[in-house]
């Protein structure tokens, strides 16, 4: 009996000490990532189904490299694509407003700068890319550039400019036309 007792007492400890172990960090040694933890039993039902927002910085850095494919694509002739960066490039202009219409302390909203500064060369873009012309294209691109870097220097971000591609970072991906 007393041996029986100590075979369950022992089984016990090793499962309670096995459950308080911390889950394995996602992605390092393991094959797939932790599940997802469940909210707990009295956590409010509006925090379980907050939604995802995406923060300035990674919208951004989605827009460069929109911006940046956009370029490769439409140098490369591949206009299918350079369409789908277009629309891509719009969308996320209005992900920005939507999410972050203001930011920190910039003096001007993003909400405000973005409808003044963005749509003009957006529509210029969207012509050369309908009519497939690299240069109103490369002009368009100049502008719509220049537009970011202005907007940048509105809203206390001069520090960070961009400009026309020297170079694929994306070598896994091919620009020129695709016959499907």
């Amino acid at each position: 009996m007393m041996t029986r007792a100590l075979l369950l007492i022992s089984a016990i400890a090793l499962v309670v000490t096995a459950c308080t172990q911390p889950a394995p960090v996602a992605g390092i040694g393991t094959a797939a990532p932790a599940p997802a933890a469940t909210p707990a039993a009295s956590a409010p039902a509006a925090a379980a189904t907050e939604a995802y927002e995406p923060g300035l910085g990674e919208i951004m850095s989605l827009q460069q490299m929109r911006h940046t494919k956009l370029w490769l694509a439409a140098s490369n002739g591949n206009w299918p694509l350079a369409d789908y960066e277009l629309k891509e490039l719009g969308e996320g202009f209005d992900d920005i407003v939507k999410y972050h219409p203001t930011h920190e302390e910039s003096p001007v909203a993003p909400k405000d700068a973005i409808p003044r500064m963005i749509p003009g060369p957006l529509m210029d873009l969207r012509a050369a890319v309908d009519k497939k012309d690299m240069k109103a294209f490369g002009a368009a691109y100049d502008s719509l550039t220049q537009a970011c870097n202005d907007c940048h220097r509105a809203t206390n971000f001069g520090f960070n400019q961009v400009k026309r591609p020297e170079s694929n970072p994306y070598p896994n991906q091919i620009f020129t036309p695709v016959k499907q």
